[in-house]
């Protein structure tokens, strides 16, 4: 076994929080050990942990990057950074999921398709056979027959093998140790240097609920895997496939001059706005609503402004509403969804409805402009209401644009040009896009 270096990525004086002769301990320590044995820079480091009692370790761990995840989602999030990293930054960043038994089920298939697509991500699953935090409940790794608080007893299915699954979905280092191994530190540093996906499921002791219930020691998980023909040790380590960036470099600049170029906006008009000012749209789904945000959304950016747009609809898509919520501002916006509309559009009865269960009402202001059609009734008092006949002249596909034409033209948040190339971009001369009357609303 290789010496670990003396350099330590704990924090000084960090005291364990696990009960007495949990395995969680071990594997920190471990984790730690591994770490310097890699002569890691800490900054190039990034610890992803799990909803559980092995996500406690964010605080062990100051010296490198953490980010704690919902219950699963650990891979998922680790992925990401992992990626990103990879193909937007140095490249240098080591990402290490801390993940329990219960949590790796809960968030399978993160796990399957960081394997699958070959990031560079290292999993450690803390296997102590059930739900430790929330009471001692049945995980799918729990082994047949094995005591629980949810299978008094004995569980009644036999223990999911997360090392074949990995193995099914490609990943190129696969492990199987118990915690009190004296190779686990070896073990960990390979799987963290492995170019690509690995995962290290370590067997380890829940003294608070396993071994109160079942006649069990740490020289016994050895023989506990392979009575669930688990295999142990180093189960695969192949560096056949090419880590996920290196495969993403190779792919996208074999197909370059294939693909549509991006499309940059370059700021063509100039704008007076001084402060931000929010806009929401609603209708019926299929008739623009969204498209025409997105339309004022790239105006506002061809004048130099700051823009988010969120959207909402239902799971139906086709029918029912369509809303969007629209944020122009002159500098940066650091939250996406209106809490003061300045203006309200509502072109339909679908979007009427939205607009009240939405409690809209109560995200207005003394100066909120509302732009509806016609045909809706809408309690006008203490309200500043502007009906026009937006259905009727520019038709339900194209309310909410004559709608959005007509607070650029009147109000002038951005130039309305602006917004006028995109229309006739889209449908053609302006002067054909609506009725002859819509000059006179």
């Amino acid at each position: 076994m290789n010496t670990a270096e003396t350099c330590t990525y704990m924090t000084h004086g960090a005291v364990m929080p696990f009960c007495k002769g949990c395995g969680h301990n071990n594997i920190l320590k471990k984790l730690n050990d591994a770490l310097g044995m890699l002569r890691l820079d800490p900054h190039d480091v990034c610890l992803v942990t799990d909803i559980g009692c092995i996500g406690l370790a964010d605080a062990l761990f100051d010296k490198v990057h953490t980010v704690h995840t919902t219950h699963g989602r650990s891979t998922g999030f680790a992925t990401g950074i992992a990626v990103a990293d990879k193909v937007l930054a140095s490249g240098k960043l080591k990402t290490i999921v801390l993940i329990g038994d219960g949590g790796s089920m809960i968030g399978l298939l993160h796990i399957v398709n960081a394997a699958l697509i070959n990031a560079d991500v290292t999993v450690i699953v803390a296997n102590n056979f059930l739900f430790g935090m929330t009471g001692g409940q049945t995980s799918s790794l729990t082994p047949e027959h094995f005591n629980t608080i949810t299978s008094p007893f004995g569980s009644m299915n036999p223990s999911l093998d997360i090392c074949k699954i990995s193995d099914a979905s490609k990943a190129g280092y696969i492990a199987r140790k118990t915690a009190t191994d004296k190779d686990l530190t070896d073990i960990i540093s390979e799987a963290i240097a492995f170019d690509g996906f690995s995962i290290v499921e370590v067997l380890e002791l829940c003294t608070e609920h396993g071994t109160k219930r079942n006649e069990l020691k740490g020289n016994m998980l050895s023989k506990m895997a392979e009575a669930e023909g688990h295999e142990l040790g180093v189960i695969k380590n192949s560096a056949k496939r090419p880590e996920f960036s290196r495969k993403y470099d190779i792919d996208v600049n074999s197909h370059k001059g294939e693909i549509k170029p991006l499309k940059f906006i370059t700021p063509s008009y100039k704008h007076n706005l001084k402060k931000p000012a929010e806009i929401i749209l609603t209708g019926s789904a299929g008739e623009r609503v969204q498209s025409t945000a997105a339309m004022l959304a790239e105006a506002a950016l061809m004048c130099g402004l700051e823009v988010t747009q969120k959207n909402d609809n239902p799971v139906t898509q086709g029918s029912g509403f369509s809303l969007s919520e629209v944020i122009i501002s002159p500098d940066e916006i650091y939250y996406t969804g209106v809490s003061s509309a300045d203006y309200v559009i509502i072109v339909s009865e679908d979007g009427l409805k939205e607009i009240k269960s939405q409690d809209v009402f109560n995200r207005i202001n003394y100066k909120t402009v509302f732009i509806i059609d016609e045909s809706l009734e809408l309690n006008k008092e203490g309200l500043n209401v502007i009906s026009l006949p937006l259905r009727r002249i520019c038709g339900g596909d194209k309310a909410a644009i004559g709608a959005v034409d007509y607070i650029l033209k009147h109000f002038e948040p951005f130039p309305q040009a602006a917004f006028k190339s995109l229309m006739e971009k889209r449908f053609g001369e302006y002067g054909k896009i609506f009725k002859g009357e819509y000059y006179n609303i």
